[in-house]
């Protein structure tokens, strides 16, 4: 069964960091790519990084752009969103997407 669990989530202070994980089973991503969205209620789900597991390519949405880091351990299937300085408007649901399947999601709350 193709599956992505999403994990790291939880509550954190403004300025605070948490890493989010992504972890596949299924298939092996090492030819893929893998990205996060995130969602807030009342508003559509938005693309915040991606990665291409083979060539290393990387890219942000304006918004995240030198906060968040997305890497991939292809060895162990995992792709990761590290995301430092949070802010409150960084609260959402988050998403992890690849191989036309969506995670289950995880809540992200930053308090002011």
């Amino acid at each position: 069964e193709v599956q992505l669990v999403e994990s790291g989530g939880g509550l954190v202070q403004a300025g605070g960091s948490l890493r989010l994980s992504c972890a596949a089973s299924g298939f092996t991503f090492d030819d893929y790519t893998i990205a996060w969205f995130r969602q807030v209620p009342g508003k559509e789900r938005e693309g915040v990084s991606y990665i291409s597991t083979r060539e290393g390519t990387t890219d942000y949405a304006d918004s995240v752009k030198g906060r968040f880091t997305i890497s991939s351990d292809n060895a162990k299937n995992i792709v990761y969103l590290q995301m430092n300085n949070l802010r409150p408007e960084d609260t959402a649901v988050y998403y992890c997407w690849a191989a036309s399947i969506w995670g289950q999601g995880i809540q992200v709350t930053v308090s002011s």
